[in-house]
């Protein structure tokens, strides 16, 4: 008989954990090597146990699900991540297939899904609950907002360009060089296809880039 699929469970309710652990009891090819209540949890105790999969809850505290099914992925490349949520919007089941999860199920999947689902994962296919895969075709096929690719510091120097302030004023605001405001401004400019300021401040306003 070959090796049970040992396999994490990363949640940060006990409940939840414990629910998925009922579910798993009666299979005899999946072992529950250990439970985590965050990502960063998680990602010490993969280091510990070595599952092949784990199952990965995307909303956690000190560490979210996505960031640290990115890094574990990083840096354990053979494991196998499931996330499992109550969430099916489309930005995060994509969001969770970019950081390297393999398969997106609902937390009201059924016990013969879960485990079904456990085993795909473990053998490497990829595996998508039916509102998973709607929400991320229709994530697809929506064109996308303006600003989507900001980084931080752009969005921040552009909330002050939304309030009038000038390159120097943003420098002195931010305690950050003339230079790299202008260096911003050129991103904030390219990133959202605008032709000047006032046309990058227009499209700030229209789509809440600013907060």
């Amino acid at each position: 008989m070959p090796n049970p699929i040992r396999v994490l469970l990363a949640d940060d309710h006990a409940v939840v954990r414990g629910g998925l652990r009922f579910y798993l009891a009666g299979a005899d090819d999946i072992e529950i090597v250990g439970e985590a209540a965050s990502g960063l949890e998680a990602l010490a105790l993969v280091a510990a146990l070595a599952p092949d999969v784990v199952v990965m809850d995307v909303m956690m505290p000190e560490m979210d699900g996505i960031t640290a099914t990115r890094e574990l992925r990083r840096r354990f490349p053979k494991v196998r991540v499931l996330a499992l949520t109550s969430f099916s919007e489309g930005e995060l089941v994509q969001r969770a297939l970019q950081a390297g999860a393999i398969g997106y199920l609902l937390k009201d999947t059924q016990a013969g899904e879960l485990g079904a689902a456990i085993r795909a994962a473990a053998a490497g296919a990829p595996v998508l609950s039916p509102d998973a895969t709607r929400a991320l075709v229709s994530a697809l096929n929506t064109p996308p907002t303006p600003g989507g690719d900001l980084s931080e510091r752009e969005r921040e120097v552009l909330r002050l360009m939304v309030i009038g302030l000038s390159n120097e004023q943003i420098a002195d605001k931010l305690c950050i060089s003339r230079n790299t405001v202008r260096h911003h401004v050129h991103n904030i400019l390219a990133k959202l296809d605008a032709a000047n300021r006032t046309e990058a401040v227009g499209l700030a306003v229209q789509h809440n880039l600013a907060g």
